[in-house]
């Protein structure tokens, strides 16, 4: 059993490096490629199917674009979701609990109004700073969350 983490200072962001790096990656690859493509496909494409060729390249940058922007951010007000299409906002006294089974893709966090938001900001591919990530998240929970009072 690995001993208790304390709450890292806020403001946090937790984001994946590996998926961003993919993600990021690709999407240049495919719009540099998508442009060698316009420029030397042969000549019965006219301009509109060149114009299309590129438009498409950048609709699959923007899809891998919407994958490598996720994260979870955590400040005084509460935590951030941002998964890749969309964006969760709950204060702290919302938060319940952040779960993570192995072999699970990503977090889960349970919330008091009764959904359950998965954490793709966290990725479980990369062990050992998502068991940290994971770890901290806990402890701002268990710090800030619904078991959290208010002194006056």
């Amino acid at each position: 059993m690995s001993e208790p983490v304390s709450p890292p200072p806020l403001p946090v962001t937790w984001r994946p490096r590996r998926g961003r790096l993919v993600a990021y990656g690709f999407a240049v690859v495919i719009v540099l490629g998508a442009v060698v493509m316009a420029v030397l496909i042969a000549p019965p494409f006219q301009l509109p199917d060149r114009v299309a060729i590129v438009a498409f390249g950048c609709a699959v940058a923007y899809v891998l674009h919407l994958l490598g922007r996720v994260r979870v951010e955590a400040d005084e007000k509460g935590l951030t979701i941002v998964n890749a299409v969309r964006t969760h906002r709950y204060t702290w006294p919302e938060a319940l609990e952040v779960t993570m089974v192995v072999g699970d893709p990503w977090p889960r966090i349970d919330f008091s109004d009764g959904h359950t938001v998965g954490a793709m900001g966290i990725q479980g591919s990369e062990k050992e700073r998502a068991r940290q990530a994971l770890a901290e998240l806990r402890a701002l929970i268990r710090e800030r969350g619904e078991a959290h009072e208010e002194r006056p």
